[in-house]
């Protein structure tokens, strides 16, 4: 077997994800989904929005909503520190790709992460809500919760909740 044919099939039995924490735990979302990471700042608040909208920010040019994906878990909000950062993702929705931004503790690194290495979702016991996660990786001794970055963020399930708060 050719090296090209080796590299593609290690490709296909690989996926990268990217590491970050959020409440003292792990978690991983697909590289696929990540546009960028850029430092915490400049984020505008809206009101009258959940209170897991954080505001928008100004991605050269583009509004982008933020996301305080600790809320979204049903936690308390995230503290601002040093480390922390917004992942800058990219989700489906109604054939085509919205931008959204998620507000993480720190981002720690990409990992190369077996279809193998992946348990289910546990059924119960999760902190947050099962359908959120995609499986657990035990990457050297510590559990990584590996997300569904389209239904974390669903932007159908958003755009009903921010709608019905501007309803009442």
């Amino acid at each position: 077997m050719s090296e090209a044919v080796l590299d593609e099939l290690t490709d296909l039995q690989h996926q990268q994800y990217l590491t970050f924490v959020l409440r003292d735990e792990s978690y991983g979302i697909s590289i696929t989904a990540v546009k960028e990471i850029i430092e915490y700042g400049s984020v505008t608040s809206i009101p009258l929005m959940p209170e897991f909208v954080k505001g928008v920010l100004n991605l050269r040019g583009e509004v982008v909503p933020v996301i305080d994906l600790s809320i979204r878990f049903g936690k308390t909000p995230t503290k601002i520190h040093n480390r922390s950062c917004i992942v800058i993702l990219e989700v489906p929705f109604e054939h085509q790709q919205v931008v959204l931004g998620v507000v993480v503790d720190a981002v720690n690194e990409v990992l190369d992460i077996r279809p193998e290495d992946i348990e289910g979702a546990p059924t119960f016991g999760a902190k947050i809500r099962a359908q959120f996660i995609k499986g657990v990786a035990n990457i050297n001794e510590q559990f990584v919760i590996l997300l569904h970055g389209d239904r974390v963020l669903s932007v159908e399930e958003m755009a009903n909740i921010i709608e019905s708060v501007i309803e009442q």
